[in-house]
């Protein structure tokens, strides 16, 4: 099992950047394949960006692709989101998720993911 605790969140202006970060408990964090997911008020929770165990993987929603970088390290055990060009759209809670290991891509692209941080607030303004 991994615990995840998301950070780097906050309140920023439209056009300006973040980076989120999402620390993993445990010494397995380089088995499981990692993503982001955001949440915002009155709407399903809304897949962001994945990444595979090796990080030589990447998938990202076309409304961000371009825009956000999901990276790792997996010897700080961390899984990174960088965003940039925000946009009012952007704002809701993201969250950071680890998919099982000996989970296949296919069903990390089928947003089939195990474990879930409490989630960081991201605010845009305009």
């Amino acid at each position: 099992q991994v615990q995840l605790v998301e950070s780097g969140g906050g309140l920023v202006q439209a056009g300006g950047s973040l980076r989120l970060s999402c620390a993993a408990s445990g010494r397995t964090f380089r088995w499981y394949s990692m993503g982001w997911f955001r949440q915002a008020p009155g709407k399903e929770r809304e897949f962001v960006a994945a990444i595979s165990a090796s990080g030589s993987l990447t998938y990202y929603a076309d409304s961000v692709k371009g825009r956000f970088t999901i990276s790792r390290d997996n010897a700080k055990n961390t899984v990174y989101l960088q965003m940039n060009s925000l946009k009012s759209e952007d704002t809701a809670v993201y969250s950071c998720a680890a998919a099982e290991y000996g989970s296949s891509w296919g069903s990390v692209l089928r947003e089939k993911f195990d474990y879930w941080g409490q989630g960081t607030q991201v605010t845009v303004s305009s």
